[in-house]
């Protein structure tokens, strides 16, 4: 893992090529702390912030190729390259070093972009080809590892932070009022748009191709589902026999992730699906396993219970980090700073702490249970949606009060509600049942109720503008066809994985203490085999990824292959308001500051602090609101404008 950086095109710029290098990759130290390295020429330039984990001895970057003619800047891992390797030697190929770095160079000297097809990693990486005067920028299939771009004045810079690039001459932080609208819907911006007016992030399976010719963006994977009622091979197959492969395609994306010169150790939260992999982990690796949680004070959050059952099973070395309601409005502004755009929750706070907790222990690498739900049909919004179809289609029955009272176990204020409210909560109108976005628009409904709180001047600039309506529109042409759990389970992997998951809860707050986190679940081959499965063996009846429970079920304590998903949450509003709240919240909502950045309407927010100051309990509206909110006012600080802070720009597009 590490941080990269450069550009290409020739520029009239009189900052030294290098002096822009060293700035640039300077911001990226947390990424790469080990070592540093750049190459600087008048077409293209590359630098490198190093974290060691395979060929520690010669596997510095940028790297050449044996005659100098192709550079690289190589961030993530290359899973396979031991068997990649293996086969570029039996056709004669010759290695200097024993760096998967020097895997992607060969491959690329045969295959050109199509290489990327081959590697089974979680990467980010750019190549100067001096020969053919390309340049190529590629990310991995699930959008692990991050890349950001920006064309000034004639050439391109690239960056795994958009810190980086503001280092870069001519790139300045502007806010994009359209990504702020769809974080506010959606919980994500959009790629390649980003909250950083004319900054684009190459999207997951992507690669950029950079030449005199121009430039060209396009995919080299693609997420996709069989029709619905298609009769695919799985489905003849017997249920123990499809559960073996399964086990066995895990175990494999899990032994190929425990490739690393330094010690690997594990994220234990006590659910399913991070238990699961340490104890395939275990199973490979029996020596003693290293293992890290993070704990909370309210038993609302809290699941060290499960936690403690799972390190006895395994016989772990087991630590964890207790992250108070305090630590979160301490470190909420850092986070801020890593993750590098409005949040809606604290969530990735506690997993800044647990990240440096692990530093602090001396671990570089963690493999961690992320994706099991997208992939296998783990969220309770795939149930949600299950029963709001049935309740749009048996208005009468008596069933319906039952079956929405057992979504959400873990919220008992929700639980205890009337059928009447749960239903327009839930809203379960035939009409809806139409709509592609059918599972997730209580989601995208309660969540654009925050933008109640956008101030006159943004509502102006995004006037016509519908992000549900572009998030239509870029749905594949196929989706339509989809059984509608794998249209649930596609608008999750495609955007909230790539979107919040693994960047604002995943690389940027991991890396910022130096840590990478690796993810067997989304090992592109598991993807496509979960992809393949009959739904009904994802979702049966409102039993969540059964498949993997017949999995887990051989190798975890009853308790723990059995238990109900208990998703992953953090105390929101509560670290920001009363005697324990941090003073930069108050400095940040005040008046004079809302007016200021002028995305917020002063009076509204005003009402908002008060609200949840006074109560109790704050519904998820109002909790997602104030978080984004207080987190934009937070960006526009530390990016926008140092000492003061600038107006929106006045034209959404």
């Amino acid at each position: 893992m590490c941080g990269i950086a450069g550009y290409y095109g020739r520029s009239d710029t009189p900052v030294p090529a290098f002096e822009i290098l060293e700035r640039m990759i300077g911001t990226l130290a947390h990424r790469g702390p080990d070592a540093k390295g750049t190459h600087a020429g008048s077409e293209a330039g590359l630098a490198h912030a190093r974290l060691s984990i395979i060929d520690i001895a010669t596997g510095q970057q940028p790297m050449a190729n044996s005659d100098g003619a192709i550079w690289i800047t190589f961030n993530g891992e290359i899973f396979n390259y031991v068997e990649l390797r293996r086969d570029l030697i039996a056709r004669g190929r010759r290695f200097r070093t024993e760096s998967d770095t020097e895997v992607i160079l060969q491959l690329y000297e045969e295959m050109g972009a199509d290489c990327v097809t081959l590697f089974n990693g979680d990467f980010a990486f750019a190549i100067w080809d001096s020969r053919r005067n390309l340049f190529m920028l590629a990310r991995d299939r699930a959008g692990v590892r991050p890349l950001y771009y920006t064309n000034r004045d004639g050439r391109l810079y690239f960056a795994s932070e958009v810190k980086a690039l503001l280092e870069a001459p001519g790139v300045t932080a502007e806010i994009d009022p359209i990504a702020l609208d769809q974080i506010f819907t959606l919980w994500v911006p959009l790629a390649p748009r980003t909250p950083f007016k004319n900054i684009s992030e190459l999207p997951p399976a992507h690669v950029l191709i950079a030449g005199p010719q121009g430039t060209q963006v396009r995919p080299y994977w693609r997420l996709s589902y069989p029709e619905e009622g298609d009769a695919s091979t799985l489905d003849l197959r017997a249920e123990g026999e499809i559960a073996e492969e399964l086990n066995a395609l895990l175990v494999d994306a899990t032994r190929i992730r425990l490739r690393s010169d330094v010690p690997v150790g594990a994220y234990l939260s006590g659910g399913l699906d991070s238990s699961l992999i340490t104890a395939m982990v275990k199973a490979l690796v029996p020596e003693r396993l290293r293992t890290f949680s993070v704990k909370f004070e309210s038993g609302e959050f809290d699941e060290s219970e499960f936690q403690g059952e799972m390190v006895r099973a395994l016989a772990t070395e087991h630590t964890s980090v207790t992250c108070t309601t305090a630590d979160i409005g301490r470190l909420f502004p850092e986070v801020i700073r890593h993750v590098e755009r409005p949040i809606l929750r604290t969530a990735p706070a506690p997993l800044f702490a647990l990240s440096s907790h692990v530093h602090a222990n001396g671990f570089k690498v963690v493999l961690t249970g992320e994706g099991a739900d997208e992939v296998f049909g783990g969220y309770d919004i795939f149930k949600e949606a299950k029963v709001r179809r049935f309740c749009a289609a048996q208005p009468r029955s008596r069933r319906r009060l039952l079956l929405l009272q057992r979504l959400y176990p873990y919220l008992p204020a929700l639980k205890s509600q009337s059928q009447k409210y749960l239903e327009a909560f839930f809203f379960t109108a035939a009409d809806d049942t139409a709509d592609p976005l059918f599972s997730h628009l209580p989601r995208f409904r309660t969540t654009a109720g925050a933008k109640n709180f956008f101030s006159a001047e943004l509502r102006d600039a995004l006037r016509g503008y519908d992000a549900l309506a572009e998030l239509r529109e870029r749905l594949p042409p196929e989706f339509s066809g989809w059984h509608p759990l794998s249209q649930a389970q596609y608008l999750e992997t495609a955007y909230l994985l790539p979107g919040y998951i693994l960047s604002s809860q995943g690389d940027r707050v991991a890396m910022a203490h130096s840590v990478e986190g690796r993810f067997p679940f989304l090992d592109h081959r598991v993807i496509e085999f979960g992809a393949r499965l009959p739904p009904r063996l994802k979702l049966r009846t409102l039993r969540e990824k059964h498949i993997l429970r017949e999995v887990a079920g051989r190798l975890l304590p009853a308790a723990i292959a059995g238990r109900p998903k208990q998703p992953y949450r953090a105390p929101d509003s509560q670290p920001f308001v009363g005697p324990q709240a941090p003073a930069f919240a108050a400095e940040m909502l005040a008046a004079n500051r809302i007016s200021a950045l002028g995305l917020f309407e002063p009076r509204a927010v005003d009402k908002l602090v008060r609200k949840c100051s006074a109560l109790s309990f704050v519904g998820f509206r109002d909790n997602m609101a104030f978080v984004g909110i207080l987190s934009t006012q937070i960006l526009g600080q530390q990016f926008f404008e140092a000492g003061g802070l600038p107006r929106a720009s006045s034209q959404a597009a």
